[in-house]
């Protein structure tokens, strides 16, 4: 493999970590309010606002309903108003945005309503406000499912960033189609599909490390 292929692999592999890695922290900042506001506002909840909660959820699941691909090509003049482009891996961020918010909200919401209820009880008789609930007891007992959620949807925009490449996204998918596919080399395509299954397996081995961490329930070998 010629120096030139290498130095494209590496600079693919950059734009990759660079659509996924803001992708997933502005989805996160995003996403992560709105699941514990859907987790904590049906009727008789902490924070009781049925009426948004309801037509939050109904945005959210609209939202994940809509295959990837369509999505990115449906906002294209959306992307070139906020980044002055359709094309690249800045533009890129913004579908994938779009997608991961509402993912990564729903997870948040599901490990929110996993945790005890008799925690948020004994929390009240305690005097706790409802935000003083959210904050120290719902977030931290559910941080554990909260972080294998979040590995999850990073998982998930690695194979979306792949896509975003066949509409100028760059990134491994845009090398891989552009040498692997196009110019048929199958050697990029393999190389570049092995590079994609290293960093989905770094990321989850990651995520469930630093789940492990949070679970208090799991048991700590220290000094062995």
């Amino acid at each position: 493999m010629s120096a030139n292929m290498i130095q494209l692999l590496w600079v693919s592999t950059l734009q990759t970590l660079y659509m996924v890695g803001v992708a997933a922290l502005v989805g996160t900042l995003i996403g992560g309010p709105l699941g514990i506001f859907l987790a904590t506002s049906r009727r008789g909840e902490l924070l009781s606002a049925p009426n948004t909660n309801r037509v939050l959820g109904l945005v959210v699941n609209i939202a994940r309903s809509v295959p990837f691909i369509i999505l990115v090509v449906s906002i294209i003049p959306f992307t070139r108003w906020l980044v002055g482009t359709s094309i690249g891996t800045t533009a890129a961020i913004v579908p994938l945005t779009i997608a991961a918010a509402p993912f990564i909200a729903r997870l948040v919401e599901t490990s929110i309503r996993e945790v005890d209820s008799g925690l948020i009880e004994a929390a009240r008789a305690m005097g706790a406000t409802p935000f003083q609930i959210v904050r120290k007891v719902l977030v931290p007992e559910a941080m554990p499912g909260i972080v294998l959620g979040l590995t999850l949807a990073v998982v998930s925009l690695i194979g979306y960033s792949a896509m975003v490449g066949a509409v100028g996204g760059k990134g491994l998918g845009d090398l891989g189609i552009r040498y692997g596919y196009q110019r048929f080399m199958p050697d990029v395509m393999l190389i570049v599909v092995v590079i994609m299954v290293v960093l989905v397996q770094f990321v989850q081995s990651l995520g469930e490390w630093i789940a492990a961490r949070f679970d208090k329930r799991a048991p700590r070998n220290r000094g062995r």
